[in-house]
């Protein structure tokens, strides 16, 4: 399985985000955002304990990596947008793409984004239900 990195999430994600998806908020420059909480969510979903992965599957690192870039709010403006363009980065990289039409995207990310911390595992596992339910081979 392929990782993602900080540099493929600023040159891909980020910039899919920013050109694509800045409407009238426009998205900071990448040089804005909070370093520690950027490389947090996109290591998490990669660490393990004992040898062991703590997120074994696609669709789980998938649904905490997506869960991570909203909730850990590591850029200025523009979160959702990014999680939703790294969230598909990652899986076109892994050869796989969401079946979900963009009102259905958006809706859910913004679920995630308005979700309390304290629900969490809750929600995390919400994302992967989404991922799983409309995940399909990339073209």
């Amino acid at each position: 399985m392929k990782t993602i990195t900080i540099s493929e999430v600023e040159y891909t994600a980020f910039r899919l985000a920013k050109e694509h998806l800045s409407f009238d908020e426009p998205i900071p420059d990448f040089s804005t955002r909070a370093p520690n909480l950027l490389e947090s969510s996109v290591l998490t979903p990669f660490q393990t304990f004992s040898g062991k992965a703590l997120y074994p599957t696609l669709v789980t690192k998938a649904a905490i990596l997506f869960y991570l870039m909203i909730k850990n709010h590591p850029f200025r403006n523009g979160n959702k947008r990014i999680a939703i363009t790294t969230l598909l980065t990652f899986l076109s990289m892994n050869g796989k793409w969401l079946s979900a039409d963009t009102q259905e995207l958006y809706n859910f990310t913004v679920w995630v984004a308005m979700s309390p911390a304290q629900f969490k595992d809750q929600v995390v596992a919400a994302a992967e239900k989404f991922v799983r339910d409309h995940l399909v081979n990339a073209e």
